[in-house]
């Protein structure tokens, strides 16, 4: 069968495996063919379906899809034959590692992730990737970055030689790579020093900045007394940090499930402090227990003291209020005990004044049948409005907000254990 009709073959889900098998087949003839259907988007084929027979034919499509990347003009053209390109595997990684000195920065950046994706044995293209540190691309610098963390501490010893010796254009890159790879602990003494120094200098024009996280966990505090709120919660090891870079430990260990080993301790806000991070959630079955006896000891300590839970991707939501020592309310849904409703769900305490006029509103605005599923999905997102009414809402806070002191990263109790975790972050 001519490659033409086994082409128009991939187009029908009853013929298209057979089309594959025959085009892998036919070898280097069919590759042309394939690939202009790839990067044709009007084409009648899939283009998945066109990007997997390429990389089903393996070493004889590599060369063609590095000459149809370098030339690409549309970015939809691009992420396919990038996805086409990244799955040639293990196989092939000699062939990556001459392709991440490509002219083309497309070609380099699809080249360090067709590395990324060979995993542990990705290792032997360490020193091309390593040139890329310096790429006058960010978007390919970036990548190289990346695809060296995913690689192991076994990099740590040249990454230091480069920080060292340069050249300067890799510096920068590399210290992103170290700390990634092996936190404070790889970094050296000149190292942290001179981080130490840009945090000070960021500090002189910093402003308050509310967090940006999909999963967001405060207390709240009614005091200036950082160092008090810190030693009643038993942290330690404060750093001083920048609201971004603060935030950006806080929304990093949102997402990574980081554990609970640390918390970004805001300064003095609008005559509030916030303790944010997964350690402080009031909502999820690990941590809500702990959270209300922390609450209660502070607020004996401070008159009041707070915690909040928002899931932005409709994950629940939560609140928590104590006052001269005892937990008035208590009131939380946490997507992650879903599978135990008697879990996911509870109750302590009687409603707060924002609670019972929220509901008030509720039974006036709907229908009476609707007024359960109504108050479902407002308290699904409600955390933010009842710490406004209760007090100051974190995520009110901005560059306006009165603030007094600096903000630190400190370790919990868990994280005194375990010690201050990797991680490369916006300062």
């Amino acid at each position: 069968m001519d490659i033409g009709r086994l082409v128009r073959e991939l187009e029908s889900r009853e013929t298209s495996r057979a089309a594959s098998d025959a085009l892998v087949a036919h070898g280097p003839a069919a590759v042309g063919p394939v690939l202009r259907e790839l990067t044709d988007e009007s084409s009648p084929v899939e283009w998945s379906t066109s990007a997997w027979v390429l990389r089903r034919m393996g070493e004889v499509s590599f060369d063609p899809l590095v000459e149809a990347m370098a030339v690409a003009t549309t970015p939809e053209v691009r992420r396919r034959l990038g996805w086409a390109f990244q799955g040639y595997g293990a196989a092939l990684l000699d062939r990556y590692v001459a392709a991440l000195a490509h002219p083309a920065a497309a070609v380099r950046e699809q080249a360090a992730i067709g590395v990324q994706f060979c995993g542990a044995d990705g290792m032997p293209a360490a020193p091309a990737l390593l040139e890329l540190l310096g790429d006058p691309e960010k978007d390919v610098a970036g990548r190289a970055m990346f695809v060296l963390s995913q690689l192991g501490p076994a990099l740590i010893p040249a990454l230091r030689r480069i920080r060292a010796e340069g050249p300067g254009r890799r510096r920068a890159g590399a210290l992103t790579v170290l700390a990634a790879l092996g936190g404070e602990a790889a970094l050296s003494e000149r190292d942290r020093a001179a981080v130490e120094r840009l945090i000070r200098v960021k500090l002189l024009d910093d402003s308050p900045q509310a967090p940006e996280t999909c999963w967001l966990h405060w207390m709240a505090v009614p005091t200036g007394d950082q160092a008090g709120v810190m030693a009643e919660l038993g942290l330690s090891e404060p750093r001083a940090v920048t609201f971004a870079l603060g935030n950006d430990v806080v929304d990093t260990d949102g997402h990574d499930g980081g554990g609970f080993g640390r918390v970004f301790v805001t300064p003095e806000l609008n005559g509030w402090t916030f303790v944010v991070g997964r350690w402080c959630d009031p909502a999820g079955a690990e941590r809500r227990e702990e959270v209300r006896g922390l609450c209660a000891a502070l607020s004996k300590r401070y008159g009041q003291a707070q915690a909040y839970y928002l899931g932005e991707q409709g994950d629940g939501s939560g609140w928590l209020v104590a006052r001269d020592g005892t937990v008035v309310r208590h009131w939380w849904t946490a997507a992650e005990d879903e599978e135990d409703d008697d879990a996911a769900r509870g109750v302590i305490g009687a409603p707060l004044p924002y609670e019972v006029a929220r509901r008030a509103a509720l039974e006036t605005e709907e229908d009476p049948e609707d007024v359960e599923d109504a108050w479902e999905w407002a308290t699904a997102e409600m955390a933010p409005e009842v710490a406004g009414s209760e007090g100051f809402n974190l995520l009110a806070v901005g560059p306006g907000t009165p603030v007094r002191g600096t903000g630190v990263v400190a370790l919990t109790p868990q994280g005194a254990a375990e010690g201050h975790p990797p991680g490369a972050h916006r300062i």
